[in-house]
Order: structure tokens, then C-alpha cells, then sequence
């Protein structure tokens, strides 16, 4: 199921939606009842619902994490309570890739930072489609450590293809600023709350996800390359993504199993995007019990914690051993 068959089929639904809408309207405006009417059509629309998106692939969540209605870091930072933007890395330019600033997140003053693609051809572009430049990542590491002086928690929303690949960056170090980030995130003396809310892709998307606790949207995906790459690098065959997807292991269900995401936001069916409001509400209540978890921790506790958090990833156990002289 490609982008373009989740976008065709998603037309079908709305023209469902429509007819519903027109049939209520219809019977509050005159003496007719359709209520009959309305529910067989209610319960043709979730059984299409259910055949479309109950069970998805990992290729298929690749897609509905890149759906371009899928709500992006600026729609949840919108519902903070208040959020003061803070532009430029202080060394050469401002990233829009990257949105940042201080915010109250339900009347508790946070640090918050995403990254911002776009929902059209012309925000895109000024966006990057979302992948960082090293300005971008300095700027995020700058926050990161007005963030730490300050005393106030990091809120942070991953959703990018990965950092810019372009000769500009790597001119300007793009490594450097990546591993600046992971080095900042990971010693900084105050609680972390990370959210992946659409793609996470590669080290640029590790850069804002070093945290005390990991979130992630279920139909989001976190990979340590995009399928199309894996495919490319793997087999030099970039038509095999929809393969490397299923081997990457990048679904939240997955990660949630390694150890790498703390907890999985649930997504209704068809995606983030049908209800976002919802989902929003969901992931913001999240994150605030986090915090309010996090903050009765101690600045040493917490890097302690962290610091083993990570240390178990990918952790090593080796198998009991057969007795010595047994043939192995």
C-alpha cells in the first residue's frame, strides 16, 4: 500500500463522510427519519475502516507516517499553553527546520523543540521537508543548554527523514553538530521527554530523541535508515524496501519489545491525521505525566538513569554454555 493507494482509498472514505453528513443534516431540516439509513452507512464506514488500516505492515506504517496530513510539531506545540519562539543557532543562521522556543505545557514552563516539515510544496521547501541542516542541530543544542541553566524540562518532537544530505552541510560539519546534540541531550541536568510523532529517521532524528522517557505515535516509525536506504545499501536494490521495512524492526510495536520507546500513543483507525485533535490532547497528557514523574527525580538520579537506559540497549546475553568436554 503506497502513499498514493492510502491517498485513493482515503477518497473513497470521504465521500462516505460526506453522504453520512448530508443524510443528518437532511433529517434535522425536515420530518423524515433516516436514522436507519444513517447507521447502515455508519457501520459500512468502519467496516471499510477496519479492512483498510486494522492490521498494517511495517511498509504500510512507513506510509502512514509520512501521510502529509499527518500532524506535525508545530500542531502540538500550537496546543501548549503559551510558546515564545526562539530563532538561530548563534554561529551562522536559523534552521526552520527546526522550531524551538520556551513554552508552558499545562502551566509547567518547558523547553520545547521539533522538527518541522511542511504541508505544502512552498512551506517544504522553506522547512527542508523537515531534515535539519548542522544550523538546525546547533540551534537545538543551544536550546538544549538554555534549557539545562534554566532548570526547565525538554520536550522534544522527532519527525524527520534524517538529517540534510546535501555538500552545504556536510561543508558545515554536519556530524559534528549531530554528535554536539547527542553529547548535550545526553548530560543535560534535567528531565527529557521525547516524542516520535512521525518518521524518525537516522541520526537526525537520534539528535532530539536522547531521553529519559521515549514516546511514540503507533503508526510512527524510528529506523536507523529509511527502507528505500536499507534496500539500496543492503541489496543495491532500492525496490526491495517494502522487505527491508519488515527486517528493520521500526514499528513502535517493535521498539516498545527492544526497550528503545517507553510507551506507545494509540493512533485511531486510518492514522493520526483522522482524529488529530484527539491524538494531540493524547500525547500532550502523556508527556505531562512524564514530567510529573520525572521532575521528583534528582539531577543525579536522573543522568544515572539515563545513562543506563541507553547502556541496556542493544545489551548482549550470551546463552547458558554446554558443559566443558560436550560437543558443541
Amino acid at each position: 500500500m503506497s502513499n498514493n493507494v492510502i491517498v485513493e482509498r482515503e477518497k473513497g472514505l470521504v465521500e462516505l463522510e460526506r453522504r453520512i453528513t448530508e443524510l443528518r443534516e437532511a433529517s434535522a431540516a425536515q420530518p423524515l427519519d433516516m436514522s436507519t439509513e444513517i447507521a447502515a452507512l455508519e457501520a459500512k464506514y468502519q467496516a471499510i475502516l477496519r479492512e483498510f488500516f486494522g492490521t498494517l505492515t511495517p511498509w504500510q506504517k512507513v506510509h502512514m507516517a509520512r501521510h502529509p496530513a499527518r500532524p506535525t510539531s508545530l500542531d502540538y506545540i500550537s496546543r501548549f499553553d503559551r510558546f515564545d519562539e526562539l530563532h538561530g543557532d548563534r554561529h551562522y543562521r536559523d534552521d526552520p527546520s527546526i522550531v524551538g522556543g520556551f513554552a508552558f505545557l499545562r502551566s509547567r514552563a518547558v523547553m520545547v523543540i521539533g522538527q518541522q516539515r511542511g504541508r505544502d510544496t512552498r512551506e517544504n521547501l522553506r522547512r527542508n521537508f523537515g531534515m535539519p541542516a548542522p544550523e538546525g542541530y546547533r540551534k537545538t543544542s543551544r536550546l538544549a543548554r538554555l534549557a539545562a541553566r534554566l532548570k526547565l524540562p525538554i520536550v522534544t518532537f522527532v519527525d524527520t527523514k534524517g538529517a540534510d544530505p546535501g555538500i552545504s552541510s556536510e561543508e558545515h560539519a554536519q556530524s559534528e553538530a549531530i554528535a554536539t546534540c547527542l553529547q548535550t541531550f545526553a548530560t543535560a541536568r534535567v528531565p527529557i521527554v521525547a516524542a516520535i510523532i512521525g518518521e524518525g529517521g537516522s541520526g537526525g532524528a537520534l539528535a532530539l530523541a536522547i531521553a529519559d522517557r521515549v514516546l511514540m505515535l503507533e503508526h510512527s516509525t524510528y529506523s536507523v535508515a529509511s527502507p528505500e536506504g536499507c534496500a539500496a545499501i543492503l541489496w543495491s536494490d532500492a525496490s526491495k524496501a517494502e522487505e527491508a521495512a519488515a527486517r528493520l524492526k521500526l514499528t513502535a510495536d517493535d521498539l516498545r519489545r527492544f526497550g528503545v520507546v517507553d510507551e506507545i500513543i494509540a493512533e485511531p483507525l486510518g492514522g493520526a491525521h483522522r482524529d488529530a485533535e484527539a491524538v494531540v490532547t493524547r500525547t500532550l497528557d502523556a508527556i505531562d505525566r512524564s514530567l510529573t514523574r520525572l521532575n521528583a527525580e534528582s539531577p543525579e538520579r536522573l543522568l544515572d538513569q539515563r545513562y543506563q537506559k541507553y547502556r541496556r540497549l542493544g545489551e548482549w546475553r550470551a546463552e547458558s554454555l554446554a558443559p566443558t568436554g560436550t560437543a558443541q
